[in-house]
């Protein structure tokens, strides 16, 4: 009976040493298999890592000018946005001392003009009034002319005359600035219009004389007439 007991035990035993084995093996083949992952996840990573790298070193191809086409819709806003802009988007720089030149040129004379209205304007109010105090209109007059009844009336129309000459002058200043303005918005879009039109190199314009017959008949000096002929080769 004590033999019986003794095999049971250790037949128990070895079954016991056997399920730990297995518990075992199972184990190490799940921390293996974790241990793959991570090495796949963290070499994927370092992948990505690297060609992140190599994306942000490689450089953007510099733009060739030479084949660069300017954009017309936006060169027009930029011309409308900014007079000139359109210019230097079209990287024509040539014609802005052109474009600002003009506008210097308005702004001055606006400026000068209506100075000289209000001064003119003010000497006109105050030889119409008959306040003594007000002679504003004595600096216009040369050294030791006063103005006086007998000439009076010359003078009220000189003023006046020049009031709505300088008055004109600076409106007229201003629809010039607008021009100018108008002018370098057409020039940027226009300019970038064409850049892509193509000139061929056997365009040629040429100019010679011909006799033009006439069906009147007569003499041969009658019958034929001297012209001009303009031909356009393209």
């Amino acid at each position: 009976m004590g033999k019986w007991v003794i095999c049971i035990i250790m037949l128990v035993a070895s079954i016991n040493c056997q399920a730990q084995k297995e518990d075992l093996a199972v184990m190490d083949s799940i921390a293996q298999a974790d241990s793959k992952i991570l090495f796949g996840d963290s070499m994927k990573a370092a992948s990505d890592t690297t060609s992140i790298i190599i994306k942000k070193k490689e450089k953007k191809p510099a733009r060739d000018w030479a084949t660069w086409k300017p954009n017309p819709q936006r060169a027009l806003w930029l011309a409308l946005v900014l007079p000139g802009a359109g210019q230097i988007y079209n990287r024509k720089f040539w014609k802005l001392p052109i474009i600002y030149g003009g506008f210097i040129g308005c702004i001055y004379a606006l400026t000068w003009n209506n100075m000289m209205y209000k001064d003119y304007s003010q000497a006109y109010l105050d030889i119409m009034d008959d306040d003594p105090t007000t002679e504003s209109y004595n600096k216009f007059l040369h050294l030791g002319v006063e103005i006086t009844e007998a000439n009076q009336e010359r003078y009220i129309q000189l003023f006046k005359s020049r009031k709505d000459k300088y008055r004109r002058w600076r409106d007229l200043s201003f629809f010039v600035m607008l021009g100018v303005y108008a002018l370098s918005v057409v020039d940027a879009y226009v300019d970038a219009e064409l850049s892509e039109f193509d000139i061929s190199k056997d365009l040629s314009l040429k100019v010679s004389p011909v006799l033009i017959p006439n069906h009147s008949g007569g003499s041969l000096l009658e019958a034929q007439s001297l012209g001009i002929c303009c031909s356009v080769t393209f």
